[in-house]
């Protein structure tokens, strides 16, 4: 209990007073498909990061907090401000240099960060060609939501806005098919989530609904994102992903792995399916969001990887 309180007590602080605003902006239907939107980068990779490995993909994800670094709110500071954590955010990612990055709260052109698109000002200063994003809130001059920038061709992008819950504001994927590096015949859906982060009740259901929508693509799946749940909390819905699709997490029960340093706890994780498996699992400790960036290497296990799609 006192860490749900501990929860929504930080996260109201920042959010609360604008859930009327989004509210006013976003639909009660039961879920929503926002359009996907590309980006292509201009950036000429040095030779050294040319080519992905053919026998590992790097994949790492980042809730980048609006840009704000780690700032207490994207509105109380400039635009400038918000381009040098912007900035900070591409070091990093040039110097880890994953194949795949997911990012959560990451801003279209919003007035309280800037008003300009985020997701186009990384992939301008990137080693990454492809680039797709959904917003999961639009209007009243806000745009954010999820985002996968990549090394590898992105197809068959789709986007889900979840429905909103009672006690924050809409949340939702966006997901897209890579092939392994080297053989086109292994498709891989890789998903940037963000899940609710007060409600775990919203948490499931909204966990359902990107499973059934896994299972139609029939693909195996890496999960990435902010799903706002720890390993080893009452109805854990990282747990339940798990179960559910029947993937991998790495070291779940270790409770030294954290990603959300304010609170100590685990919310921001890679899941990945069977035929896969970890090489090796860093949690990022440049502190460019209030959330640590998570970031992966991957291999093919001696499974069958053409055979194991979510269940």
């Amino acid at each position: 209990m006192t860490r749900w309180f501990n929860r929504c007590f930080y996260y109201s602080v920042g959010v609360l007073p604008l859930v009327l605003l989004v509210s006013s902006c976003t639909a009660t239907h039961l879920h929503s498909t926002p359009p996907v939107r590309h980006y292509q980068s201009a950036y000429i990779p040095s030779q050294s990061g040319s080519s992905p490995d053919e026998h590992s993909l790097t994949v790492m994800t980042l809730n980048i907090a609006h840009g704000r670094g780690t700032s207490f709110h994207q509105m109380l500071q400039y635009s400038d401000a918000t381009k040098k954590n912007l900035d900070a955010i591409s070091t990093l990612l040039n110097q880890v240099g994953p194949d795949v990055v997911a990012f959560q709260e990451i801003d279209g052109p919003s007035f309280w960060s800037g008003n300009f698109n985020h997701l186009g000002y990384l992939a301008s200063r990137s080693l990454f060609a492809n680039s797709v994003q959904a917003a999961h809130v639009e209007g009243m001059g806000l745009s954010y939501g999820t985002a996968l920038m990549s090394r590898l061709e992105l197809s068959d992008p789709k986007a889900v806005t979840f429905a909103p819950s009672l006690s924050t504001v809409p949340k939702g994927f966006v997901v897209s098919t890579i092939s392994w590096p080297g053989q086109e015949g292994i498709g891989i859906d890789v998903i940037s989530c963000h899940l609710d982060f007060m409600s775990r009740s919203a948490r499931k259901r909204q966990a359902e609904e990107l499973i059934a929508l896994l299972r139609a693509r029939k693909n195996r799946v890496i999960i990435m994102g902010d799903l706002n749940s720890g390993w080893h909390e009452h109805e854990s819905v990282a747990q339940y992903l798990v179960e559910q699709l029947g993937l991998a997490a790495y070291q779940p029960e270790n409770r030294g792995i954290v990603t959300f340093p304010a609170l100590g706890e685990r919310l921001d994780w890679i899941l990945i399916s069977p035929g896969l498996e970890f090489s090796s699992h860093e949690v990022i400790g440049t502190p460019v969001s209030d959330h640590r960036g998570i970031v992966a290497k991957l291999t093919l296990s001696g499974a069958d990887p053409t055979s194991t799609a979510p269940r």
